[in-house]
C-alpha cells in the first residue's frame, strides 16, 4: 500500500476509533477505555514485535516515561471531549496540534532572542483560534464549555507528544517500540483511574467497543507509522486532515450532530492555518532546527 492510501486508511481508522469511543462512553468511564485502548494495543504490538524479531527492550526508559506521562494524558483528554462533544468537534479541537506546534515556534524565537517572529507563524495562529470559535460557538450554549477547554488542552499535550516522539527518533528508537511503551502508560494509566473510579462489568456490546476501540488506534497507528517511513511529511499532515472530514460524516450519520456554516468554516480556518503551520514548520526546522522544538531527554 502506497504512503498515500496509508495515510488515508489511517485517518479513517481514527475516525472509526472515535465512534467507538463516543458509544463506549455512554458505558464506560473515560480511564476504562484508556486502559482498554493500552492493553489491546500492548497484545497488537508484542505479536508483530515477535515476528518481526524486534527487540522491545529500551536503551532510554526515561524518554518513554516521559513521552507516555504527557501522550496518555493528551490521550485521556481526547477521550473525554469525545464522550462529551459531537464527535467531530472533539476530533477537530484535538488536530490543533500543528497550531499549538507553531505557537511554541514563536515562544522559542522569543526566548531566544531572535530579532524577528516570522510574521506568517503568528497569522497562522489567530486563524487557528479564530478557527475554534466559530467550532465552539454552537456548542457553548449547551453547556459544553468543559469538554471544549478539554479538547483542546489534549491538543496542546499532543503536540508536545508529537515533539517528544520525534526525539525519541532522534535517539533511534523505532516507532513501534514508542508506541509499545505508550500503549502500556496507557494501560496502567487506565488501570489507576478505573480503580479510583470503580470497575463496571461489561456486557458483551460493551466489551465488544472496548476491543474495537483499541483495534481500530493500534491499526490506525500502525498505518500512520507506515506512511510516515515511506511517504512524503507534508503530504502526510494534509491527507491527515482527512479525519476530521469522517468524523463530522460519522456525527452526522450515526449521532444526527447539527452540521452548521459556523462550524464548517471553523474547520476550513483550522485545517489552513494547520497545514500552514506543517509547511512553516518544515522549512524553520530543515533551516535551523532550534534546539527550541526539542524535548530534554530528562524533562
Amino acid at each position: 500500500m502506497s504512503a498515500a492510501w496509508s495515510m488515508v486508511l489511517s485517518s479513517l481508522l481514527f475516525s472509526a476509533m472515535g465512534v467507538c469511543v463516543k458509544l463506549a462512553s455512554a458505558h464506560f468511564g473515560t480511564g476504562e477505555i484508556v486502559m482498554a485502548r493500552g492493553l489491546v494495543g500492548v497484545a497488537g504490538l508484542s505479536v508483530i514485535a515477535r515476528m518481526r524479531r524486534m527487540p522491545l527492550r529500551t536503551p532510554v526508559p526515561a524518554m518513554h516515561l516521559w513521552r507516555s506521562v504527557v501522550g496518555v494524558a493528551s490521550l485521556t483528554m481526547w477521550f473525554y471531549a469525545l464522550g462529551h462533544m459531537p464527535l467531530g468537534t472533539g476530533v477537530t479541537l484535538n488536530y490543533m496540534s500543528s497550531v499549538w506546534m507553531a505557537l511554541f515556534l514563536i515562544g522559542g524565537a522569543v526566548l531566544t532572542g531572535a530579532q524577528r517572529v516570522d510574521p506568517r507563524l503568528v497569522a497562522t495562529v489567530l486563524t487557528g483560534f479564530a478557527g475554534v470559535a466559530l467550532v465552539l460557538q454552537p456548542s457553548i450554549g449547551r453547556d459544553q464549555l468543559l469538554p471544549g477547554l478539554v479538547g483542546l488542552g489534549s491538543g496542546v499535550l499532543s503536540a508536545l507528544a508529537y515533539l517528544q516522539v520525534a526525539t525519541l527518533g532522534r535517539a533511534g528508537e523505532p516507532e513501534l517500540r514508542v508506541v509499545y511503551y505508550f500503549s502500556w502508560g496507557g494501560f496502567a494509566a487506565g488501570l489507576v483511574m478505573t480503580a479510583l473510579q470503580g470497575p463496571r462489568l461489561p456486557d458483551l456490546g460493551g466489551l465488544a467497543l472496548l476491543v474495537a476501540t483499541g483495534v481500530f488506534a493500534t491499526a490506525a497507528q500502525l498505518a500512520l507509522t507506515r506512511a510516515y517511513a515511506i511517504g512524503r511529511p507534508l503530504t502526510n499532515a494534509s491527507l491527515q486532515y482527512l479525519g476530521i472530514a469522517f468524523s463530522f460524516a460519522f456525527g452526522v450519520v450515526l449521532f444526527h450532530d447539527p452540521l452548521t456554516a459556523s462550524a464548517l468554516g471553523g474547520v476550513a480556518l483550522i485545517v489552513g492555518a494547520g497545514l500552514t503551520a506543517s509547511r512553516l514548520r518544515a522549512r524553520t526546522l530543515a533551516v535551523s532546527a532550534p534546539d527550541t522544538l526539542q524535548m530534554p531527554p530528562d524533562s
